[in-house]
């Protein structure tokens, strides 16, 4: 089996990639459209993308690709534990305070602000596509004072020296990894919870309109763990939500409560229905 990622490899996505699929193909892509997109033109069976994180929230690309141009399942969700790791080329380990430049995804610049401030606040930040694409930058550019925010194992792929451990301004941070292809995929790895994810949108101009979308699980006392908006990209001030409801309650009476927002004039969009795996120790 051929499953994608947000690549390149020795990034988060990978680890958890290859922590949810051992013995599997693993396939590495620019971004997250591209891995979706492969998922939909059949280039690979599964794919693996963050959806969100503990600091900086939802991966806002996940969410509107899954909305406004695919109807992909979700299968499973992965969390991975986060720990951010400031890594320099060999020849400027012992000079690293000289850094100049600091390299890494935008939510890994945004989840090391802390340690960035005390220590570099006169440095550029610069965005890359990926946490592994900035420690590869990093190596193959020696020369430069220029330092990569990445995982551990970024360091060990491309021979770098890890000046800074676990900078990560928050020591419990996690991100949400969804599985996308299949409507269950089962994994070798413990699940502790399920989850619906649904996208809603109610009828222009009706009055307390989420209010009376939400009511339709309040009174069934059907838990939600997650309620966000985005964006319609329609009109402004349009907006959909985004609902992670909790397993515990029967089928029944959830399949109930959507039926009846439905009637109200609601639309529904099902991502998935799927178990929760934990990962730790990586």
């Amino acid at each position: 089996m051929k499953v994608g990622f947000l690549g390149p490899e020795a990034s988060f996505t990978h680890n958890a990639a290859r922590t949810a699929f051992p013995n599997e193909e693993l396939i590495p892509y620019h971004s997250i459209p591209a891995c979706i997109k492969a998922v939909e033109f059949g280039e690979v069976d599964l794919g693996v993308v963050p959806i969100e994180n503990t600091i900086e929230g939802s991966v806002n690309t996940t969410v509107d690709y899954l909305f406004h141009q695919t109807s992909i399942p979700v299968g499973a969700e992965i969390v991975l534990p986060i720990y951010q790791q400031l890594m320099v080329a060999q020849n400027n380990k012992e000079t690293w305070l000289a850094t100049t430049k600091i390299l890494s995804h935008p939510q890994a610049l945004a989840q090391s602000q802390e340690f960035i401030r005390q220590h570099f606040p006169m440095a550029e930040l610069e965005a890359t596509p990926s946490t592994a694409y900035a420690a590869s930058f990093v190596a193959n550019h020696p020369e430069q004072k220029i330092a990569a925010i990445a995982p551990k194992l970024s360091a060990k792929t491309y021979n770098l020296e890890i000046v800074g451990k676990d900078i990560q301004d928050v020591a419990i941070n996690q991100t949400r990894f969804w599985v996308l292809g299949a409507d269950k995929v089962d994994l070798p790895i413990i699940a502790n919870d399920q989850k619906l994810t649904i996208a809603l949108t109610m009828p222009d101009n009706m009055p307390g309109a989420l209010h009376k979308a939400l009511s339709a699980f309040s009174w069934r006392e059907i838990d939600l763990s997650k309620i966000e908006s985005r964006p319609l990209k329609t009109t402004l001030g349009e907006y959909f939500f985004l609902i992670d409801i909790n397993g515990q309650k029967p089928q029944q009476l959830i399949e109930n409560a959507l039926e009846e927002i439905r009637l109200m004039g609601g639309a529904v969009k099902i991502f998935g229905n799927y178990a929760v795996h934990p990962i730790s120790g990586v």
